[in-house]
């Protein structure tokens, strides 16, 4: 029988951890979606918006050089700093006055992006130390949850402070949530190991997270669906706007949107426990990917406001699916001390290609109607969907166990390939050795060969995983991993 999902609250450290997550994302939840409108209202583009987001995502090209380094620091005092850092980094908005001050949202921008990179891979390895495998996915999808709520409100709440005394106001709010989430961190008592100091050469240390991504044959193929998702996903920053327009709503309408999204999205992150324990992960982030694009078919075809905002709401609803799936599979399947490394890799690999999105999306939506844009949109994710679902078909089962055996911390180059039996690793993972040390990747050949033989009888399984319309930046997401996310914590079709 499965452990009820408010269980994790009784773990020591966990709640204070919740709180200050919890307040820290309501903080995003207020000035993330403000950014945008500020930017529209400032210089009367489209475009200027995906610039905004566009600079949320640019230090997580820098990402392979920090994660060797944050890996030789204690997570507890790492977030406390970068929370207070944080706090700092937003108070230039307060001078912005006119579209002379843009610059100021730009970099105000890319310096919340870096917090994006940084969080992450803090949070991930701080509840790796106070929470056991089985809990992880409880206490996720408690974060995302909570997170999604506050788009019931605080959307609308920033909006309502911009427009009636000004962004300052907002980026206020927002740098006292991260005082406070600092000053919350700090109470937690933990007992961390410490931290292995990485020696190896520059170039190592920047390319060890891909090269363990890539020896883990499930998170390749996960972020290589993702990562077509995000593609395009990002041509919503700046098309919603064009929705909007269409419609003849103003900016700060995009606010209704988020608010419905936001009952999507709470909706979707209760379900999430659930989905992830009976479907597995791998299973989970499939029919995540097929909500999303159902989401954006409804939108390229929408005629009314009301089937717009129903669109937004089943979108909302398949976010936390997706990114709950994604951040309780990279900490099962990630050993501690390579936390940073990997967390951030995977930040590469799905913010290199939302960036691009969110570029080339400014420029589509102003050339092309934006019925062709969110055609697209739902023709690449679904793309993405089928391509995790073909690769990783023999880890569509769910979970059968609650423990997990961590990722190697030996890249796949330098491992010798195992020569002992398989064991099939629990909670639906990749195959492991004997020892305890996770089987390399195998071709494809090899793989589909594998699936073959299993079907035989007698055979034996060794396998069982930051606009509107946004994406949860959650893909780039401060609290639940690269979110993903969304660099917003406010994604909204």
């Amino acid at each position: 029988m499965s452990p009820s999902p408010t269980a994790v609250f009784r773990r020591p450290g966990f709640p204070l951890m919740y709180a200050a997550l919890s307040t820290s994302a309501l903080g995003d939840s207020v000035l993330l979606l403000v950014l945008g409108v500020w930017a529209k209202t400032l210089t009367g583009q489209n475009g200027s918006v995906g610039i905004v987001y566009l600079c949320m995502l640019v230090p997580a090209l820098v990402a392979p050089f920090l994660g060797a380094w944050v890996d030789g620091f204690r997570r507890k005092p790492l977030l406390i700093w970068t929370n207070v850092a944080s706090a700092l980094a937003v108070l230039p908005l307060t001078v912005v006055d006119d579209a002379s001050d843009i610059w100021i949202l730009y970099g105000v921008a890319v310096l919340y992006g870096l917090s994006f990179v940084i969080v992450p891979a803090g949070v991930n390895g701080l509840l790796k130390e106070l929470l056991d495998d089985e809990a992880l996915v409880d206490a996720n999808s408690a974060l995302a949850t909570t997170k999604e709520a506050f788009r019931l409100f605080a959307p609308l709440a920033g909006a309502a402070m911009f427009a009636a005394w000004g962004g300052w106001t907002v980026a206020v709010v927002d740098a006292v949530s991260f005082l406070v989430a600092a000053v919350l961190i700090a109470r937690i008592r933990v007992d961390e190991a410490a931290p292995q100091r990485h020696t190896a050469g520059l170039v190592d240390a920047m390319t060890s997270g891909v090269r363990l991504l890539v020896a883990d044959r499930v998170l390749k193929h996960v972020l290589v669906g993702l990562g077509l998702t995000l593609l395009v996903v990002g041509f919503t920053e700046s098309g919603i706007y064009a929705v909007l327009d269409a419609f003849g709503k103003p900016a700060t309408y995009v606010a209704i949107v988020v608010m419905v999204q936001g009952i999507g999205a709470v909706l979707g992150g209760l379900a999430s426990s659930w989905s992830v324990r009976h479907l597995g992960e791998v299973s989970t982030i499939v029919v995540s990917c097929v909500i999303l694009a159902t989401s954006m078919a409804v939108v390229a075809l929408a005629g009314t406001i009301p089937v717009l905002l129903a669109a937004s709401a089943v979108f909302g609803f398949g976010l936390p699916l997706m990114f709950v799936a994604y951040t309780t599979l990279i900490q099962r399947r990630t050993e501690q001390a390579v936390m940073a490394r990997v967390t951030m890799a995977a930040e590469v690999v799905m913010s290199v290609p939302q960036a691009v999105s969110l570029a080339v999306g400014a420029v589509v939506v102003s050339l092309v109607p934006y019925r062709w844009a969110f055609g697209v949109i739902t023709v690449v994710t679904l793309l993405g969907a089928a391509h995790v679902l073909w690769w990783l078909r023999d880890q569509l089962r769910p979970a059968t166990t609650t423990s997990t055996t961590p990722a190697s911390t030996t890249p796949a180059s330098t491992t010798p390939e195992s020569t002992t039996p398989e064991s099939t690793a629990p909670g639906g993972l990749a195959p492991v050795s004997t020892d305890g040390a996770p089987e390399l990747p195998i071709d494809e050949d090899a793989a589909l060969l594998t699936d073959l033989t299993d079907q035989l009888p007698g055979a034996a399984g060794t396998s069982t995983a930051g606009g509107v319309l946004l994406l949860g930046a959650d893909q780039v997401e401060r609290h639940h991993g690269p979110d993903h996310g969304d660099p917003q914590g406010d994604r909204h079709p």
